[in-house]
């Protein structure tokens, strides 16, 4: 078997026909081998946008409440409406939802955070801030945005209440049927 390789492989030097197939193919390898790729820096795709006090602004949303969030490095207080968080928000669930983007981020402490909130009741505003903060902490590091980003906290969620139709009590509840 070897033999009629080999002849083969003489009856094209003969011809001046080489394989072409073989010399390239095996060429461009060794070539990439040999020179070294540069390493590209981690940049992130996007960049950091901050106003004029070097603060990150974003707006949450969460069923009718909207927050408008300013967050800037400081000690981890958070501020609703000119109030403390655990004076505006009295139930520990809701500062819990608060507090979530940062726990996500592992960046517990380490930013202030003043929002006002309107609409809704209280549940719908601590969604509202919740959504604000983690659209603020990915301006303020746009590193961060995978993380918070994997975790849904991003996502304006779309659920809000359902309209009342006519000849129904409510959205979908019927009048009491009367018999008689």
């Amino acid at each position: 078997m070897s033999d009629t390789r080999q002849s083969l492989s003489d009856l094209g030097a003969l011809t001046g026909n080489q394989a072409p197939a073989q010399a390239p193919a095996e060429a461009p390898a060794e070539a990439e081998a040999a020179t070294p790729q540069p390493a590209q820096p981690e940049t992130p795709l996007r960049e950091q946008q901050l106003d004029a006090q070097g603060r990150a602004y974003a707006t949450g949303r969460r069923k009718d409440a909207v927050a408008r969030v300013w967050l800037k490095p400081g000690t981890g207080q958070i501020t609703v409406n000119g109030r403390d968080q655990t004076v505006y928000f009295a139930r520990p669930t809701l500062r819990l939802v608060i507090n979530q983007p940062f726990a996500i981020a592992d960046r517990q402490g380490q930013y202030d955070v003043v929002c006002t909130v309107t609409g809704g009741g209280l549940s719908g505003q601590a969604g509202a801030v919740k959504h604000g903060i983690s659209q603020a902490l990915t301006r303020y590091e746009p590193a961060l945005r995978t993380t918070v980003k994997q975790a849904g906290f991003l996502t304006r969620d779309p659920r809000v209440v359902e309209r009342k139709k006519y000849g129904r009590a409510k959205a979908r509840r019927s009048f009491q049927f009367s018999k008689r």
